[in-house]
């Protein structure tokens, strides 16, 4: 089984796997799949003989030992942990990651793990929210979070602009974000917020082709913050990037809501990926009381 580079240009074709598929974790967003390219790792996949969509990220040398496949991707059925060996030994791959845990429990932890050794991934674990929440941040739980937003548009009110981001647009949104890395040392991050920013300019390039919803906003005709989302389930949209100036007080709260009113219109439950393990991220995401996590297990061949 040869698993073949992914690119935009795939998603038209690969659409119709993900439509319906059910796992909540956000790795399972097409156009996340296919913006996570860089030179550090690359999508990759497959369409088996029984319509099943096999996907895979491989590494460069450096990183090799976390390539990995995700979870099968079929309209019809679910894959057996005996099934799931199978095709991993085929692709060449020893490990799966992002296993939601109900997959797990679906099948058993027992039979689970007569296939493969089962390790949770915490910084991978997905943060949930409950839309309407974050939409109207009512009650004293969101107290702070409205005090902030009322600063804001106390001092910014009638020099805001917010806007689709579209394919005139996405060069100031990519000019925004090397000042917004600047901020934060991206270029000493290779791993992590550089391979993040590859993803994002990806995203950001093919916004339309990829059906994914983004918006950006200006301050004094400035792009100050960009946020892009798209579909994991029926009941589950992602954000998968959302970026803000820091120095500018309340602005990062006020597009939060702002996102959570536009760009999640008919979805139950935002999803905000995981913090990655570091602890500021963690503390941010828990400070909008998420109402689930979504845990991420790797699944390694025995």
């Amino acid at each position: 089984m040869k698993l073949k580079l992914l690119t935009p240009s795939d998603y038209a074709h690969l659409k119709q796997f993900f439509d319906q598929q059910k796992y909540k974790l956000c790795a399972y967003s097409l156009p996340s799949v296919l913006v996570w390219a860089s030179k550090i790792y690359q999508p990759c996949g497959t369409i088996t003989d029984d319509r099943t969509l096999i996907v895979g990220v491989e590494f460069n040398a450096i990183y090799e030992e976390k390539r990995h496949l995700i979870l099968p991707i079929s309209p019809v059925r679910d894959h057996s942990p005996a099934e799931l060996r199978d095709i991993a030994v085929k692709a060449g791959f020893s490990r799966y990651s992002f296993v939601p845990a109900d997959y797990i429990e679906k099948f058993g932890w027992s039979e689970t793990g007569a296939f493969f050794e089962i390790k949770e991934h915490p910084e991978l674990h997905d943060y949930i929210y409950c839309t309407d929440d974050l939409a109207t941040l009512a009650g004293n739980k969101y107290s702070k979070k409205r005090n902030l937003i009322h600063q804001f548009e106390r001092e910014y009110a009638d020099r805001v602009q917010v806007e689709k981001i579209t394919s005139a647009t996405a060069s100031e949104c990519t000019d925004f974000l090397e000042k917004w890395c600047e901020e934060r040392d991206c270029v000493g991050d290779p791993e992590g917020l550089s391979c993040e920013k590859q993803a994002a300019i990806n995203a950001l390039e093919n916004t339309e082709i990829l059906e994914m919803n983004g918006i950006l906003l200006r301050v004094d005709n400035v792009v100050s913050a960009f946020g892009i989302a798209s579909h994991i389930t029926d009941e589950m949209g992602a954000l998968h990037f959302e970026k803000a100036f820091s120095h500018i007080k309340g602005l990062y709260q006020f597009f939060d809501n702002f996102c959570a009113k536009h760009l999640f219109k008919g979805y139950k439950y935002i999803n905000k990926e995981s913090d990655m393990g570091v602890p500021g991220i963690a503390k941010a995401k828990k400070s909008y009381h998420p109402v689930m996590i979504i845990k991420s297990y790797d699944l390694t061949v025995r």
